[in-house]
């Protein structure tokens, strides 16, 4: 068995799942349990509830993009600093797309339990956002 970082799994959760949207490795970095609040504010459960919110996502923006800013961990719990952008390309926050390009900062906050994600809980500037897509 080999044994990833705290950092490792978080890196991971937006190099590879986010920024690649490599599928594949949904079950290596998410416990099946995973508990995740993300930056629209919506709650999932487990690998398939959050697969489900990231594909609500890549439908307003084909081409969206975490990048991470500062990270911080401590034993098995992570905070990150985040910057989101992309292109308002469908659906997203109840508004037709428009086309826009955005960017956005966020926090999350990430829990570890045996050697995968076990949670996140993630804010957005959904004023920022809105303002940019609305504006």
């Amino acid at each position: 068995m080999v044994v990833v970082s705290t950092a490792e799994l978080v890196h991971s959760f937006y190099d590879d799942l986010w920024n690649r949207w490599d599928d594949a490795l949904v079950d290596t970095v998410l416990a099946p349990s995973f508990e995740f609040r993300g930056s629209l504010g919506t709650s999932t459960v487990g690998r398939d509830g959050w697969r489900a919110y990231r594909d609500l996502v890549r439908a307003g923006s084909s081409d969206f993009h975490n990048t991470v800013v500062a990270l911080v961990c401590e034993g098995s719990s992570a905070a990150a600093r985040l910057r989101y952008s992309g292109t308002h390309t469908g659906p997203l926050l109840g508004l037709a797309a428009t086309g826009r390009r955005f960017e956005y900062a966020g926090a999350a906050f990430f829990a570890v339990v045996d050697g995968h994600l076990g949670s996140a809980w993630v804010l957005g500037d959904l004023d920022g956002l809105r303002g940019q897509l609305d504006g």
